[in-house]
């Protein structure tokens, strides 16, 4: 028309604009994932915590595997559930009022002295303690050979040159040793600092089994995979409606005078 302008606008789009694909089903998987994670973090500290006690501990008997003021966990078990190389909790109040840390270096029926080309020796044989600190076994620290009664265990710290173990009980009438009713728990990790599982005292294996490992290894398991399950399904909600924003700013069509 004569003197007026005419003006072209685009068509613009009247349909809804979608959302990323698979949005629905991304949703269910999300809270599907959140839901699972859940229950296997919370299971996790649950079955931990049923079976697992923490210690402090305050002396550095055990060194260089537990330093003074060491946090671990330690399996709840049975005495009779001990086998040799096994660092375990006992309390028994010929040694002190409160818990303590050391090795089970003999069992019931076992013979033990020490020391023989420096090296401790049960029923004979000659053991090799890499978890010992430098230096080995003290050389000043004899023990004469002790038969260790049934249903009794003889134990040392690893830091042999000091610490107060059954070495140092042996005018006792129990001859230094401990009921394996005394144990409390063994200690499976050293978990602050974080030094991980103690590693397993291969040195006695030709006197017989080896404890098991305690579940702590598929409890940290559950943990963590639950923790990633969580934050997963949690940021997908976020993260999905970020990419859809950014979708339909590059579709949204542009007026053209």
């Amino acid at each position: 028309m004569s003197g007026e302008s005419a003006t072209r606008t685009a068509p613009r789009s009247t349909g809804a604009v979608k959302g990323p694909v698979g949005s629905r089903t991304g949703q269910r998987l999300s809270g599907l994932a959140v839901a699972l994670g859940l229950a296997l973090f919370l299971g996790g500290f649950g079955w931990g915590a049923l079976i697992y006690r923490p210690y402090t501990v305050p002396t550095g008997s055990m060194t260089p595997t537990i330093g003074v003021g060491d946090r671990v966990l330690a399996e709840r078990v049975d005495g009779d559930e001990v086998r040799r190389g096994d660092v375990v909790v006992f309390k028994d109040t010929t040694w002190a009022n409160a818990p303590v840390v050391k090795r089970v270096v003999a069992v019931g029926g076992d013979t033990v002295s020490c020391c023989t080309d420096g090296k401790l020796t049960v029923n004979g044989k000659q053991i090799d303690e890499p978890y010992l600190a430098p230096g080995g076994p003290a050389e000043d620290k004899k023990i004469p050979t002790v038969e260790v009664p049934k249903g009794r265990l003889f134990l040392l710290g690893d830091e042999r040159h000091s610490s107060l173990d059954s070495s140092a009980h042996l005018t006792d009438a129990a001859s230094g040793t401990v009921a394996v009713k005394a144990v409390q728990a063994r200690v499976d990790a050293v978990v602050w600092p974080m030094n991980g599982m103690l590693k397993r005292p291969t040195g006695f294996e030709e006197l017989g089994a080896l404890s098991s490992p305690g579940p702590l290894g598929t409890i940290g398991l559950m943990i963590a995979v639950g923790a990633v399950l969580v934050l997963g399904g949690g940021a997908y909600g976020p993260v999905a409606k970020r990419l859809g924003g950014r979708g339909r700013a590059r579709t949204e069509p542009a007026g053209v005078r």
